[in-house]
């Protein structure tokens, strides 16, 4: 340990200092942290992903490691066991490290490595939450939201401890990293956490009891399906009753496999259909191309990505170079979409909305058509 630069105060050869705060406390510690790890690591020969700074890789030949780095947690995965296992040898020379052998637990995330695949879920999590809001008893419910219910601020309604309600949302905002069928009901739920009412605390424990039938499902992952890349980009039409603005819906699908969301307000009042639509398709969009350079660092070349919308209108406004009067209120930033269209980067095709996969994420569905699009995007049971 030595003193922080520039720090004079007497004698120092006469005086000791004494340490009020430990090191990993301060909030300088997870940048020199980084910055240690960063440099032993690129001296092992990997090299640090260009749109993530916390993922990294090596290719020597055929064979390949991954390393995904979570603050001081390690995630290793190999193509190779002997490469895994030197790669192991050399990080425990370096720091002092515990292996933990082979992932079953990460971050609250239970993973199951089977012969066909890979299984995410939360059920411990999922479990433990039952318990912890009282929810064990109760009967369970076949959608998290009821398609009758429209949320709004209810003024006149009773008001709730806004400390366990928030409590609540932050613990079903957490278990959305594997349950993606909650993913818009609990977005809808949290925005009223300033002032919740009890029809609000109702809504959300109806997401509970409709956890309570379904805890053992999670994301399944199929060991073939390829790495062909596809959006889907859906939207509400001024889905909040309060301002009345439009919700976006996104997903992203890498072969057969779910591997991004979005479901969010969005930031402006679209005056149709066909602007909240293409508002969506740009927030689609960026993360397609973000998705893509991800793939580019690993050798695999996608180009002209299709992005599924089901509104052909904000299709033809991709296709169209000339602003007319209808879209010059569009801010500019969304229409960064039609340079990537013209550059073939991305193409935007037609779905009908039966087949719509980020449905999910926009509105409140029926059980047949919510049940049906759990399966499309993935979301089993283990058994």
């Amino acid at each position: 340990m030595v003193q922080p630069e520039n720090f004079v105060s007497g004698d120092p050869k006469s005086m000791v200092c004494k340490l009020k705060k430990s090191i990993y406390g301060l909030k300088q510690a997870s940048r020199q942290w980084y910055h240690k790890f960063h440099q032993v690591i690129i001296s092992y020969g990997f090299e640090v992903n260009v749109v993530d700074d916390c993922v990294y890789h090596k290719f020597s030949g055929s064979k390949y490691i991954f390393l995904v780095l979570y603050v001081d947690d390690i995630l290793l995965a190999s193509s190779d066991i002997d490469l895994l296992c030197e790669t192991k040898r050399f990080l425990t020379k370096k720091f002092e490290m515990k292996d933990l052998g082979e992932a079953s637990f990460v971050l609250g995330l239970q993973v199951k490595q089977l012969k066909y695949g890979i299984f995410i879920s939360q059920t411990k999590y999922t479990r433990d939450l039952m318990k912890k809001f009282g929810m064990e008893e109760k009967y369970s419910v076949k959608i998290p939201m009821n398609t009758s219910v429209k949320m709004d601020m209810d003024a006149d309604g009773k008001a709730v401890d806004e400390t366990r309600y928030r409590t609540l949302i932050g613990s079903l905002l957490y278990l959305t990293a594997s349950r993606r069928d909650i993913t818009f009901a609990v977005g809808v739920c949290a925005r009223f956490q300033s002032a919740p009412k009890e029809s609000h605390m109702t809504a959300t424990k109806r997401i509970l009891r409709y956890l309570k039938g379904c805890q053992e499902i999670g994301l399944w992952y199929p060991k073939e399906g390829g790495f062909k890349l596809v959006g889907y980009s859906d939207s509400d039409y001024v889905g909040c009753r309060i301002d009345r603005k439009s919700t976006s819906g996104t997903c992203q699908m890498l072969g057969n496999s779910l591997v991004s969301w979005f479901s969010k307000k969005q930031n402006s009042i679209a005056t149709s259909t066909t602007e909240a639509e293409y508002i969506a398709v740009g927030s689609c969009c960026a993360q397609v191309l973000w998705m893509r350079q991800q793939l580019r660092d690993y050798d695999i070349e996608e180009r002209e990505i299709p992005i599924m919308c089901d509104n052909t209108s904000a299709i033809t406004i991709t296709q169209n170079p000339v602003l007319h009067s209808r879209t010059k209120h569009i801010d500019v930033r969304y229409h960064f979409i039609r340079d990537h269209v013209e550059k073939k980067d991305t193409t935007l095709e037609y779905i009908s909305t039966d087949k719509q996969l980020a449905d999910i994420f926009t509105k409140l569905l029926c059980e047949s058509r919510f049940e049906e699009l759990k399966n499309e995007l993935g979301l089993i049971g283990l058994s």
